[in-house]
């Protein structure tokens, strides 16, 4: 898979991470079979067999129950047993995008904290814009593998909804598969 297609993979990971999908978002998964085929069958199915709104209405629920009030996809809070989110450079992540010469910048969203799943998504999407696919293996090695998978897989039991619950199994697979391919890649650096 080229670099392009990995960044529109985690670009659409880090929308989906970030907050409900809202109609307009709903609108341009429908009309996309390819990308709901995907994801997965069941997901193409149930988003082909429902109207919109009831699509909204049900992924709204389904991720403010599954995302936000039972658990939050944060790497400090599932790594940490304090239940804290580290800010700053006590943070792990803003460390790493620091000493890889990125500064992110947290005004631009609604979301606080910066090893916020969707925000790690969003930085490996830039990562493969630019081809820095070194620094994109050692993210995934260093912090997205060491808890995105156990996290998703726990949360799994909250969804009830087919799309978050192919979205889970998809992103886990993705990542894995990104993986695998960048330590091909970089065998010699392992």
């Amino acid at each position: 898979m080229d670099n392009k297609a990995k960044a529109y993979i985690y670009a659409f990971l880090s929308r989906c991470f970030e907050k409900e999908l809202d109609l307009r978002a709903i609108e341009d998964l429908k009309s996309n079979i390819s990308l709901l085929e995907t994801i997965g069958e069941d997901t193409k199915n149930w988003f082909l067999s429902k109207d919109s709104k009831e699509l909204e209405e049900s992924l709204n629920i389904d991720f403010h129950s599954a995302f936000m009030l039972n658990s939050q996809p944060v790497e400090t809070l599932v790594e940490d047993s304090k239940g804290e989110i580290l800010v700053g450079l006590q943070n792990p992540v803003m460390q790493f995008y620091f000493t890889h010469g990125y500064e992110v910048n947290m005004n631009q969203t609604q979301i606080l904290a910066p090893d916020h799943l969707s925000v790690e998504f969003g930085f490996m999407q830039n990562l493969y814009y630019k081809d820095e696919e070194n620094i994109a293996f050692k993210f995934l090695k260093e912090h997205l593998l060491k808890w995105t998978p156990p996290y998703l897989i726990g949360v799994k039991s909250l969804i009830e909804t087919p799309f978050y619950n192919d979205l889970i199994d998809f992103t886990i697979e993705f990542l894995m598969h990104d993986y695998e391919e960048l330590k091909n890649k970089f065998k010699e650096e392992i």
